[in-house]
């Protein structure tokens, strides 16, 4: 099968002014990326024990940190790279002072080892990918930043603690990002979706502290650190008449 590549998406998500920018346009409206924390509850609920300290990355001006605190878990701290998204959160939810807010780079936590028993991200880690232009062989430079990113997650986790990603992002291409022994954890998804046929699925991983990769995700993640297949050589056209 040809394997084609996608166009380069526009690097400005990747900048933090483009993001000031919009978080200085929007003020209080509330922007959810892959919907809202109804939509994916239910897969999300088991991994959460009331007592948890939660950690949200790239927080922006979604409500999910919110509406956690009022489902009872009250420890949730978010961060986000754009001071203009933190402050316009504090505004908002100046009435709420059981959340935390800071600004933050997601590939340098200043938080100590072992700090959060759950760290969430929701469409934080594809910003990562948005200069892919083929997700079959992806950049040095992209797989560096994920690994640096993923590497933090795993050093504030603490044993036991779980990292949980929503993405577009399929298991064929995410997972051999995720599937890492080094972050000593393990690893597993399920699909999401609205059960409408014509809806868009998303996917939810769940990496757990301290438990082992299975053998197959071992070899996964080793596969992304090796270079792609080079490309089969076209087959040059028969001359008219000949068989």
């Amino acid at each position: 099968m040809e394997r084609r590549r996608a166009p380069a998406a526009p690097p400005r998500y990747g900048r933090r002014r483009f993001w000031d920018a919009l978080y200085r346009r929007e003020g209080g409206q509330t922007r959810e990326w892959l919907g809202g924390l109804s939509r994916f509850l239910p897969q999300l609920e088991p991994e959460l024990r009331p007592g948890d300290r939660i950690l949200v990355l790239g927080c922006g001006n979604s409500a999910l940190s919110h509406d956690l605190h009022e489902l009872g878990y009250t420890d949730v701290t978010s961060i986000d790279f754009s001071p203009a998204c933190i402050a316009a959160m504090r505004a908002r939810y100046a009435g709420c002072p059981g959340l935390r807010w800071a600004v933050m780079d997601i590939r340098a936590l200043a938080f100590p080892d072992a700090s959060f028993d759950v760290v969430l991200e929701k469409g934080t880690l594809d910003v990562l990918m948005v200069e892919e232009t083929d997700p079959w062989d992806v950049s040095p430079q992209a797989a560096t930043a994920m690994r640096r990113v993923l590497a933090e997650v795993s050093r504030v986790l603490c044993p036991g603690g779980c990292f949980i990603s929503i993405t577009f992002a399929q298991p064929h291409f995410r997972k051999p990002h995720y599937a890492q022994e080094a972050f000593g954890w393990s690893l597993r998804h399920a699909a999401c979706g609205d059960g409408d046929a014509g809806a868009f699925h998303y996917f939810l991983y769940v990496m757990r502290k301290g438990q082992p990769l299975d053998p197959r995700d071992v070899a996964l993640g080793r596969r992304l650190h090796q270079p792609p297949p080079a490309p089969r050589p076209a087959t040059a056209p028969r001359p008219p008449g000949r068989r």
